[in-house]
């Protein structure tokens, strides 16, 4: 009776298993389950510190973190950037990573006044970057492409519209947006910097 139950026991463990891999072989995605993006990067083109043209086609087979910030900010900005400053230092001598960080306010964000801020942390304007550019197509990409600030809060006129988010977006190579992170929570940034180290190893 005792090898009877061991057979029906193990007899049913290799059906589940074979059931469980044939499944597996006619959809993949039972074993690697694919979860969409959060955005899709969209075709732009802004200006950098330097007053030379940027693409989505520059970020292209890069690990990127994506940011809005302004130079005047007394308030969240700097806080961020400090939270972000170890991530910098961390992947700078990485080719393929990049901050890239886009003015709130390109009316007072001038290239030149951006270079002066880049200078101002020191940092490698090849792995971290700021950029202005028209303020509407700088709002479009935070609210539908990377998906930082809600979409609704699009305003009728683009010179009452004001977008201040401490939110940043990470894209992997592809160009997708795969998490958004709170830049004021040091504990979502180090978790961040494990997701980078994954993203560019694939």
């Amino acid at each position: 009776m005792f090898k009877k139950r061991i057979f029906y026991i193990g007899f049913f463990a290799v059906l589940v298993l074979a059931f469980y891999f044939i499944m597996s072989a006619i959809i993949p995605t039972l074993a690697n389950p694919v979860i969409p993006p959060i955005g899709v990067v969209q075709p732009f083109s802004f200006t950098n510190q330097d007053g030379k043209q940027i693409t989505n086609e520059d970020i292209k087979n890069k690990v990127v973190a994506v940011e809005y910030f302004f130079t005047t900010c007394q308030g969240i900005c700097p806080r961020m950037n400090n939270n972000l400053r170890p991530v910098y230092e961390a992947y700078k001598n990485e080719s393929n990573f990049l901050i890239l960080s886009h003015t709130c306010d390109p009316e007072i964000d001038s290239a030149a006044r951006l270079k002066q801020y880049a200078d101002s942390l020191g940092v490698d304007t090849n792995r971290w970057m700021f950029v202005t550019g028209p303020k509407d197509k700088l709002y479009h990409m935070a609210r539908h492409s990377y998906k930082i600030d809600d979409p609704k809060n699009d305003l009728n006129s683009i010179e009452d519209d004001f977008l201040h988010t401490q939110f940043i977006a990470l894209v992997n190579k592809k160009g997708d947006v795969v998490k958004i992170y709170d830049a004021l929570k040091k504990d979502e940034i180090s978790e961040m910097r494990g997701e980078i180290e994954k993203l560019l190893k694939k």
